[in-house]
């Protein structure tokens, strides 16, 4: 994990991979307590009879619980001391260019893209891609933005 202490160590950190995180399994627990918090029932996500029968061959996670795991990912990657709080600020882009499989693991890789100052701290565009051990494409691709306060 690495420990990013103010502003200047983040910004020259810009460009640069911050690092993977470790591997995360998807089970189908997860999945439905997912479906459930979140009220998304479709059937590819939460049915594993049906779902079998699909070119995946099972249940897939969601999209928005792939992305869901940022912040514990991002957690187990870094750290931004000297500053009083930070937050979440947004997306700039989203996609889920694969599935994945329920029973896959999933870790997420890190790139710092840029950091701008903002009035009271700074703005922290990270660019977020998970991936699976097999898979030849990502499952999600984001740019993620965050914001970090006083200090």
């Amino acid at each position: 994990m690495r420990t990013f202490t103010g502003i200047d160590e983040l910004a020259a950190m810009v460009g640069g991979h911050v690092g993977e995180s470790d591997w995360h399994e998807i089970d189908q627990h997860r999945v439905d307590t997912f479906a459930e918090v979140t009220g998304d029932h479709q059937w590819i996500h939460v049915d594993t009879e049906r779902a079998k029968d699909t070119p995946f061959g099972g249940t897939i996670a969601h999209g928005y619980y792939t992305l869901s795991l940022a912040p514990q990912f991002s957690y187990s990657l870094f750290k931004a001391e000297g500053f009083d709080f930070g937050v979440n600020y947004g997306l700039n882009k989203v996609r889920f260019p694969a599935p994945l499989p329920v029973g896959q693991k999933v870790r997420m890789r890190m790139k710092l893209a840029k950091v701008e100052d903002i009035p009271g701290g700074a703005q922290i565009t990270s660019e977020l891609t998970f991936e699976t051990e097999d898979g030849e494409k990502p499952v999600c691709v984001a740019e993620s933005l965050s914001r970090v306060y006083g200090g």
